[in-house]
């Protein structure tokens, strides 16, 4: 069997992993936002839906994406499957988990620094987003908000205004991952739009 009959059969035996991925996005960000909006207290129960939801979930999708040759899809799922993983991992650190050496010699200033690298690779995913559907486009233009202002808020550039940026982006890209996780499964269960999710802008393709 050559590789194109391989890839061909793979794509049509694998099921399309957008819905869990977006799922692990919306609930992530849901409860992420919870805290920031102040809703909620401290991040120790953030915890188990970053590593689980935003971290493992997009990952598994990433996985599978890869399967179906989507380059775009198995690169976006797995940098913010890492992501969550990495901000998970920063918690920790500053609960005292790996030593108070470590929890000491936290400078919040790193985690904006990361902010941005993530805001640079956002910015380029955006674009790319405009050849998938316009609910994906909706998602990326708000993690690009979300990242400008924990990138502003971190560094200490007018902390309270970029931190509500930063917290009412993370709360749309939750209802609008919810959404898409929904398009994803329905329209595809009932094998017809049932939730339109937009057709591609058709500026590079």
């Amino acid at each position: 069997m050559n590789q194109s009959t391989t890839t061909q059969r793979v794509q049509m035996t694998t099921a399309d992993p957008s819905a869990i991925g977006l799922f692990g996005l919306a609930m992530v960000t849901l409860v992420a936002s919870s805290a920031k909006l102040g809703w909620t207290d401290g991040v120790s129960f953030v915890l188990p839906w970053a590593i689980f939801l935003g971290g493992l979930a997009q990952l598994f999708a990433a996985i599978q994406d890869a399967k179906h040759n989507n380059t775009f899809g198995t690169t976006a799922f797995a940098a913010f499957g890492l992501f969550w993983f990495g901000v998970g991992t920063s918690w920790l650190i500053d609960f005292g988990v790996f030593g108070e050496a470590a929890a000491q010699a936290v400078d919040p200033h790193q985690l904006g620094i990361a902010y941005i690298g993530y805001l640079i690779f956002s910015i380029f995913m955006t674009v790319g987003a405009m050849e998938t559907n316009k609910v994906l486009f909706i998602i990326f233009v708000l993690i690009d908000f979300l990242f400008i202002g924990l990138s502003l808020s971190t560094l200490g550039v007018a902390p309270h205004a970029t931190h509500m940026v930063a917290a009412l982006a993370e709360l749309l890209i939750a209802i609008m991952s919810f959404y898409g996780s929904a398009a994803s499964v329905l329209n595809v269960h009932f094998g017809k739009v049932t939730l339109p999710i937009g057709k591609p802008f058709g500026i590079f393709k």
